[in-house]
């Protein structure tokens, strides 16, 4: 009876450790995808007034665990059944990604004067502007998660189906708790800083220290902002590039940055003439 138990502890042991292994393998295949995902999060993430900062940032991340709930089992089953579906939701993803690129980018050059009253009605506590935000932090999350937990199954692909489903459990795991956990970091070190200020009396390291952190965080946000701007155009570029066989041979002396670049904002205009279009053709039926 006691060799049995044991035998038990032994064979979860072993299949910890190859999880162990296994996860430590997808988290590097992911570290790119979750860089992006940390910046695009960090820009989604600012914007409120400090005392909104972490009830948005907890409200996205349970979205975040949500999202990997319906993803992993829905990936873990398409693999198994059909799949082909894994490559079209990727790419009706990665349209949905540079579409909200290539928009940010328009909204910038175009529509600043609109752009800047959003960002007003926000940091006066918003209600409907911050659930709309949230809401769509949370669909990005979604289309970023979709990525990654399919770059992490696509790592364990030739391992048993309990190695599997843990593996890529873990990576999400990992992924929503490191992610959010940085992010929330970066929107606090304002009050951080501010702690230090007070503390040391104005005086000293530590108000130096408090004074940096204060003045750096409006660097960081704008930093987050371009660089998420950038990080959604890459991603889905990256999609378009690997996923349609005719884009993943196409162009073969260009560089890879530069055609995931250009396919990402090439599929985001697109996405924003034709969303526009419809726009225009539903309001003209609207009013007839």
């Amino acid at each position: 009876m006691a060799s049995g138990f044991f035998a038990i502890l032994d064979d979860i042991a072993t299949l910890m450790d190859d999880v162990a292994v296994t996860a430590k393998v997808a988290t590097q295949k992911t570290a790119g995808i979750l860089g992006d995902d940390l910046a695009v999060n960090a820009e989604k993430s600012t914007g409120f007034v400090s005392s909104r900062e972490i009830p948005v940032l907890w409200a996205i991340t349970k979205g975040s665990f949500v999202n990997k709930l319906i993803i992993v089992p829905i990936a873990l089953l398409l693999q198994l059944f059909l799949p082909v579906a894994i490559k079209i939701v990727l790419v009706l993803g990665g349209f949905y990604l540079a579409f909200e690129g290539v928009e940010k980018m328009v909204d910038y050059f175009f529509h600043k004067k609109k752009q800047a009253a959003e960002t007003t009605e926000i940091m006066h506590e918003d209600a409907a502007l911050e659930k709309v935000k949230i809401k769509s932090a949370i669909t990005t999350d979604f289309i970023l998660s979709v990525e990654i937990v399919i770059i992490a199954l696509s790592t364990v692909l030739d391992k048993p189906l309990s190695i599997q489903i843990l593996t890529v459990s873990v990576v999400s795991v990992l992924a929503t708790v490191g992610v959010y956990g940085i992010v929330a970091l970066i929107v606090r070190m304002d009050d951080l800083g501010f702690r230090f200020i007070r503390r040391s009396g104005e005086k000293g390291f530590f108000n130096t220290i408090g004074v940096l952190l204060v003045k750096t965080l409006p660097i960081v946000i704008k930093t987050f902002a371009v660089v998420g701007t950038l990080a959604l155009i890459m991603v889905s570029g990256g999609i378009f590039a690997h996923n349609i066989a005719y884009l993943h041979h196409f162009l073969p002396e260009w560089p890879d940055l530069l055609k995931e670049a250009t396919f990402g904002v090439v599929g985001g205009l697109l996405m924003v003439a034709l969303i526009t279009t419809g726009k225009k053709v539903i309001g003209l039926f609207a009013k007839n």
